[in-house]
């Protein structure tokens, strides 16, 4: 549970990135609702402060595009998005409340391999990153959060940055071509480790 100035404080600062680990239900397709951001708002949603945790945070790489709406990361309301894969995964778990954010923040780039080629040769803008994640971190306010990173990409900077800080725990992309029952299965086997 957060309170509503944290709550807002996050918002503010950080919702041009970051999100939560709620969703909409999904309607009659797997996509339906799945940027409907009204479930994050604390005056529609009235028990939503009451689920949003920093228990455990939820990390991908970087945006690959924009985001144009506060707390729509992972939230795209695109048809090409599988975001879904994720509501579906984290449904009736433990996690569903999670905070979620990107590792590298504010750099827009589709192709995780090109992202991992740029912070190879700019490896200070990498540890500048990690540095505001931390940060985002601190003013999230739990202690000891497990971070779950989403991709190989993503647990391997969460690792070579922050494994002496946190424990880390990698979960497959929810981009990878697979079915969302079947990525719901991975990624739950992974989180039984926790």
């Amino acid at each position: 549970m957060i309170s509503i100035n944290k709550y807002s404080e996050i918002r503010e600062r950080f919702g041009h990135f970051a999100s939560w680990a709620i969703w909409a239900e999904e309607g009659v397709n797997p996509k339906d609702n799945i940027g409907d951001l009204s479930v994050l708002n604390p005056d529609v949603n009235a028990g939503l402060l009451k689920m949003l945790h920093g228990n455990f945070i939820l990390l991908g790489l970087n945006i690959s595009r924009r985001i144009e709406r506060p707390l729509g990361n992972f939230h795209d309301l695109r048809s090409m998005s599988t975001d879904f894969k994720i509501r579906y995964a984290l449904k009736g778990t433990r996690f569903w409340g999670s905070y979620m954010t990107d590792i590298i923040k504010d750099f827009e780039e589709k192709a995780s391999g090109r992202m991992m080629n740029f912070l190879k040769q700019n490896e200070a803008f990498e540890r500048e990153n990690i540095q505001k994640l931390r940060e985002e971190i601190e003013v999230l306010g739990f202690s000891n959060p497990i971070l779950i990173a989403f991709g190989k990409d993503a647990k391997k900077i969460a690792n070579r940055n922050l494994s002496k800080e946190f424990q880390i725990i990698g979960i497959p992309h929810y981009a990878n071509y697979i079915s969302k029952e079947k990525y719901r299965e991975q990624v739950c086997a992974e989180l039984s480790r926790i």
